[in-house]
């Protein structure tokens, strides 16, 4: 099952005091970014996020598992209780890294 519009619209709206929040859609589930950074990879209306020493503790009671097949393991974020999952995503975002800049080549340098 892919995640719904709704939930996905839903989960941004819980972010959106963080700054500013959007989503892609991925083959049928999400990745949401939150001031450009990549943060959630979202899957069958479940929150997955990176296994980081930073969240490592705010994160101890909670589920694991594998966005997809191949994947690392990652944490299960609980969106119902809205203040920690705000908490957990600003630590993290603090954490995690800008996506580099794809380099545009010109038609020759391809060649």
């Amino acid at each position: 099952m892919a995640c719904s519009s709704e939930f996905i619209d839903y989960v941004c709206e819980i972010l959106s005091p963080l700054g500013e929040v959007r989503s892609r859609k991925m083959m049928g589930d999400y990745v949401i970014y939150l001031d450009e950074k990549c943060i959630i990879t979202a899957c069958d209306n479940i929150l997955y996020i990176k296994q980081l020493p930073c969240i490592q503790e705010l994160m101890a009671n909670s589920e694991t598992g594998k966005p997809y097949e191949g994947a690392k393991e990652h944490y299960i974020l609980d969106y119902t209780d809205q203040n920690h999952a705000r908490k957990v995503i600003s630590v993290l975002w603090e954490y995690l890294p800008f996506p580099k800049k794809k380099s545009k080549k010109s038609t020759r340098e391809k060649q």
